[in-house]
């Protein structure tokens, strides 16, 4: 005996079977159970997602000899001749290799004669959005009147070809894309019952590679199958599929992590090596920053049976939500533009590169650049400019009330002064004059009880008004925002796409449009 493919050979026979299109089934159930099936139906969805399936089941629930209803008893001849595709009442055309309007004229002749075996003739036309212009008009009028013995079910993966005046002729079905768990639900019972080993996250990556389609996964669980040797293992379909190591993307995961540059570049050139799809090593970045999101919302999001979420949840702990977000979202334009790159390498390095310039910094790099010291610029003028200037918090200020949370006003006027001196358990601040008004004796003396539980001595504030010697930790704060938002615009003007893109298309860069990461 022929072995029969598993697309075939589990075929859904009844609707009970049908995976991820509850929506079209009730319908369909409620309509023929309680006899009020409708002359023509219209199942459109993306292909191998069960839209022929369907019309084949509701054709036998109309013809089975035991009546009709939603459940066909699937051995009186009507139903074994259905699924045998032989039952000669269900004439089933390729809209696509019959779009000349002398075909439908053809088929329409003989709609009006009476079914041979069945109850109903069904109509079943395959890609119907493949008709030409003068196909549709012929096709009209029968599909808005048919004889009562007749039943259209017409099927598309293109309904917006189809004109207003058929759609508004049919009951028309949206059929879905399968979610990857749905797929790979459906895989392991397969595999179940034909007795073949397996390992969990081969599924999950042959259900991911189907791409919404449950056809197509059990095309490659054969090719898996056949690939492997009778079993279907993680490498094996990795190798199949070319897609990337999953130990790759832990590489660059925790290489931007730590922010090393050049373990980054390590990476991509151990990629180069294997001569790998760049475009899918971004692809793959993505679902493992995916994963990282949602262990930190909640560690419960992740399936229990993924075999890296350990590493997932080290990684969640090591990168902070922001940098996640901040990652995925340059990476997600990157793969966007890598076509536009000057080759793919480089562009999945620049992208990788620029994860690591956008990255907000933390405080102990925030600190070691702002203390390093300005240097004089003279200009070609009389003028001479300088850059930001380093700050002088005598003590430390910017990290004491850092460390205070101080929040309202009281923070407010905190983060408005510097400190003067510090010591014998006398603290001298000095509250810009600028912002006196935030200044009363309540906020003083909050302000003294936190410093006190900071320093863990009684102490003897005095906060007096007038001009700071040195930069106060809002003025930092604003410098620093607005060196974060200068080196932003100027990534922008330099990155080689944008460059690209603005020589192409002739387009203009509008400077409000940038906004820096916080």
């Amino acid at each position: 005996m022929s072995y029969q493919v598993l697309a075939r050979k589990y075929r859904p026979r009844i609707f009970d079977e049908i995976v991820g299109q509850q929506h079209v089934v009730r319908a369909l159930v409620h309509a023929l159970d309680n006899d009020r099936v409708h002359h023509a139906f219209l199942f459109a969805g993306t292909r191998g997602v069960g839209k022929t399936t369907i019309a084949r089941i509701l054709a036998k629930s109309l013809n089975c000899e035991k009546g009709v209803s939603s459940q066909p008893c699937g051995v009186c001849n009507a139903c074994t001749e259905v699924d045998e595709g032989r039952f000669v009442d269900l004439i089933e055309v390729d809209a696509a290799s019959r779009t000349k309007v002398d075909d439908t004229r053809e088929l329409l002749e003989n709609v009006q004669y009476a079914s041979m075996r069945g109850r109903y003739k069904v109509y079943l036309i395959d890609e119907v959005h493949m008709l030409s212009g003068h196909s549709f008009n012929a096709l009209l009028k029968t599909l808005e009147e048919p004889p009562p013995h007749v039943k259209f079910l017409l099927a598309t993966t293109d309904p917006q070809k189809l004109p207003a005046t058929v759609l508004s002729r049919c009951l028309q079905f949206n059929l879905k894309r399968l979610l990857p768990d749905l797929i790979s639900g459906q895989l392991q019972t397969i595999l179940a019952a034909e007795g073949v080993a397996y390992e969990e996250p081969a599924l999950r990556l042959l259900a991911r590679a189907a791409d919404g389609s449950m056809r197509d996964a059990l095309s490659l669980l054969d090719q898996a199958i056949a690939f492997g040797a009778g079993h279907v293992k993680e490498n094996d379909v990795r190798e199949m599929l070319g897609t990337i190591d999953r130990h790759v993307v832990q590489r660059l995961l925790q290489a931007l992590s730590v922010g090393d540059a050049r373990a980054l570049l390590g990476v991509v050139a151990d990629v180069a090596e294997h001569s790998s799809d760049y475009d899918a090593v971004l692809s793959e970045l993505l679902l493992g920053l995916h994963e990282i999101s949602l262990a930190q919302a909640e560690p419960g999001l992740l399936e229990e049976r993924n075999a890296d979420a350990e590493s997932v949840l080290s990684l969640a702990g090591m990168l902070s939500p922001e940098d996640v977000q901040l990652y995925y979202q340059i990476g997600v334009v990157g793969r966007r533009d890598l076509a536009l790159a000057p080759d793919p390498r480089s562009g999945l390095e620049m992208t990788l590169l620029r994860m690591l310039a956008f990255r907000p910094l933390g405080a102990s790099e925030a600190e070691a650049r702002s203390s390093v010291p300005a240097e004089p610029i003279k200009s070609s003028g009389n003028a001479t400019t300088s850059l930001p200037r380093k700050p002088q918090t005598s003590g430390n200020w910017d990290q004491v009330i850092a460390q205070l949370q101080l929040s309202g006003l009281v923070g407010e006027m905190a983060n408005n002064s510097v400190m003067e001196s510090y010591g014998s358990g006398e603290l001298t601040l000095v509250l810009d004059e600028a912002f006196a008004q935030l200044h009363s004796k309540d906020r003083e003396v909050t302000l003294r009880e936190a410093l006190e539980r900071f320093y863990g001595e009684s102490l003897r504030l005095t906060l007096r008004i007038g001009a700071p010697a040195s930069e106060t930790p809002a003025q930092q704060k604003l410098r620093l925002q607005d060196a974060r938002q200068q080196a932003a615009v100027d990534a922008i003007y330099n990155d080689p796409n944008v460059k690209a893109l603005q020589q192409r298309f002739d387009a203009r860069i509008n400077p409000n449009s940038i906004r820096s990461k916080a």
